[in-house]
């Protein structure tokens, strides 16, 4: 696909369909019309969920589209609204393969037993951005450190000094 010829065709519809269906990142190109427009943005994250970081603010704000985004590329959860990095289905569909979008989270999640479970699960260093709560919750904290055991360094202080946490990291 040529971009200066997607450049000068940015508003048209149809062809901007066909690119995005190829490569769904050339949303980047369209124009901002069709940014906002939920048909050509859900055939470039059925391409690339990576495009999700070009749709519109408005679209960013759909869980549909946040959803399918996710299902293609879990780490695209960065790019959701601010409300959607607070809504439980977005941030737990994310962090059960990609532990960092904790990171993105929204305070009340990071305070969400099981939320925090499926994130440290699979990026145990993620729970220095867990609750302070969290970080004090053994079976948390557990996992957390048989994943990595670096993470250790970020749990409460009761906690470094449990000896069944200390046997984890010998």
């Amino acid at each position: 696909m040529d971009i200066e010829e997607l450049k000068r065709n940015s508003d048209n519809k149809e062809f901007v369909m066909k690119a995005v269906s190829m490569e769904g990142k050339l949303l980047d190109y369209a124009s901002e019309e069709l940014k906002q427009d939920k048909d050509v943005v859900k055939m470039a994250l059925n391409q690339d969920g990576e495009a999700l970081e070009f749709a519109s603010d408005k679209l960013k704000d759909d869980k549909e589209i946040v959803m399918l985004g996710i299902k293609k590329a879990p780490w695209t959860a960065c790019y959701a609204s601010e409300r959607l990095k607070a809504d439980r289905d977005v941030i737990k569909s994310s962090v059960e393969t990609y532990g960092q979008t904790l990171y993105f989270a929204s305070e009340d999640l990071r305070d969400d037993e099981e939320i925090v479970k499926a994130a440290v699960s699979n990026k145990g260093l993620i729970i220095k951005y867990a609750s302070f709560r969290l970080r004090d919750n053994k079976e948390i904290a557990t996992i957390a450190v048989q994943q990595n055991k670096d993470a250790y360094h970020f749990l409460s202080p009761r906690l470094k000094n449990d000896e069944d946490i200390k046997k984890l990291i010998e």
